[in-house]
């Protein structure tokens, strides 16, 4: 009962995730609520986050400095943990099977939550799985208005309807001084470019950054450390690439953060860390030098004033983005990111009984098809004999349908040009990479 003057009980909101980039983006998002009670669970699967990771990952939230606010669980366990907490919103963060595999979980609660989802940076092009692997959840996320209407295109297109809802993106916090710094800062992507001459490249590149500049340092931030996991496997590590580089180029496990406090630029391919780096009032080069298409994740850098080749690099002629692109890519009017008032909206119709459970369906394969989906985001956590056989079994063919429509499926030229692909996802990575028994290093 609510007496006259008193304050309603605050949300209670959980985020559950496992990979470092979907961990950072969950506490970040959840922390720029106010006046809520939040946690945020770490599932045990073989991209969890090492106790460095989430440690790095929640630097400058209140996560960080409440332990208690930090569960790491089971996945067997998951169901009744919420069972007992009874949150009234649940943030699914993690790779897109991930978040289908806790939305099952989700569906076996009495008292349904509002789930929402989204993607931890930039997402352009908007990606058919992407959608397709949320469209169970209650609300996705995204952060740019060009998102926005690429993702509501894409749901028009392959008749997905899942309201999507516009957020800042929430770890590139505004500075509005800087002092400056003197650190050339690379951020290093596990899949882009994927090819070992290209990598190498870089590699030179950022050797040559250094030689010509010897009294400033050159700064290649990386995730994770040897022996740690990514959301995406990662080859042709820098570590390896750069063994005898030059003194003043270093490695930096660092939280981002604090890497561009002591930045001059930052050089990227297409990492988030870009808009990372703007809101922080540190200029970028995107990187062009292996031309800008889809499979390296860039095109959403076209027009931005930003992209530049290794010559750039070498000289450090870093750029500050075209005003007009940066409104319409993730600096936006923060007046303008309501996803948590429609969060808020959505719990009050569960509330009332007229928000619709978005429950997830059988797969199309039967009990099996279900156990290899476990499986492939479990991977040797998941210890049933189901899950074992359907790791031999079903594996196999899901690698061969998939290469089929790689082959069959090229991408569509119109909705390219509307920043979405019906296409499969132009970054490739081996089909259940996770579902063996490789064991964490």
């Amino acid at each position: 009962m609510t007496y006259p003057g008193s304050r309603p009980p605050r949300l209670r909101v959980v985020a559950i995730g496992d990979a470092d980039s979907f961990v950072k983006w969950a506490a970040h998002l959840v922390d720029r609520v106010d006046d809520i009670s939040q946690h945020l669970l770490l599932v045990q699967t073989p991209l969890v986050v090492s106790d460095a990771q989430k440690d790095a990952a929640l630097a400058g939230t209140r996560f960080a400095g409440d332990p208690r606010s930090v569960t790491r669980i089971a996945f067997a366990d998951v169901v009744d943990w919420l069972a007992s907490d009874v949150p009234d919103v649940v943030v699914l963060a993690g790779r897109a099977p991930f978040v289908r595999l806790m939305s099952r979980q989700i569906d076996r609660l009495s008292r349904r939550p509002v789930v929402v989802s989204g993607l931890p940076g930039m997402s352009i092009p908007a990606l058919r799985g992407a959608l397709e692997y949320r469209r169970h959840c209650d609300l996705m996320v995204v952060h740019s208005r060009r998102e926005v209407a690429a993702y509501a295109r894409l749901g028009r297109a392959i008749g997905v309807t899942v309201p999507v809802a516009l957020a800042t993106l929430p770890f590139a916090h505004r500075t509005s001084e800087r002092t400056g710094g003197t650190d050339l800062v690379f951020a290093a992507q596990a899949l882009v470019p994927a090819a070992r001459d290209d990598r190498r490249r870089i590699a030179e590149i950022l050797r040559l950054a250094a030689v010509a500049d010897p009294a400033r340092r050159v700064v290649v931030k990386l995730r994770s450390r040897p022996g740690e996991v990514e959301a995406h496997q990662e080859r042709d590590g820098y570590t390896e690439l750069l063994e005898n580089a030059p003194d003043n180029l270093v490695f930096s496990f660092a939280p981002m953060a604090e890497a561009l406090a002591t930045a001059e630029g930052l050089v990227t391919v297409s990492s988030t860390a870009a808009i990372e780096a703007m809101a922080a009032g540190v200029p970028v080069i995107a990187l062009d030098e292996f031309g800008v298409r889809p499979e390296l994740l860039n095109g959403v850098f076209a027009d931005s004033g930003l992209l530049g080749g290794a010559d750039d690099v070498v000289a450090r002629r870093f750029r500050h983005p075209n005003p007009r692109w940066a409104t319409t890519n993730y600096f936006h009017d923060p007046r303008d990111s309501r996803w948590w008032e429609q969060t808020q909206r959505l719990v009050a119709q569960r509330r009332r009984g007229t928000l619709p459970a978005r429950t997830v369906p059988r797969a199309r394969g039967g009990a099996l098809h279900e156990a290899w989906h476990r499986r492939n985001v479990l991977g040797a956590e998941d210890r049933s004999i189901s899950g074992r056989m359907a790791g031999v079994i079903v594996t196999p063919v899901i690698a061969l349908l998939a290469s089929v429509k790689r082959r069959r499926g090229a991408v569509v030229p119109d909705a390219m040009a509307a920043d979405f692909t019906l296409a499969q996802s132009p970054v490739v990575e081996p089909v259940g990479r996770l579902v063996g028994t490789r064991p964490r290093l």
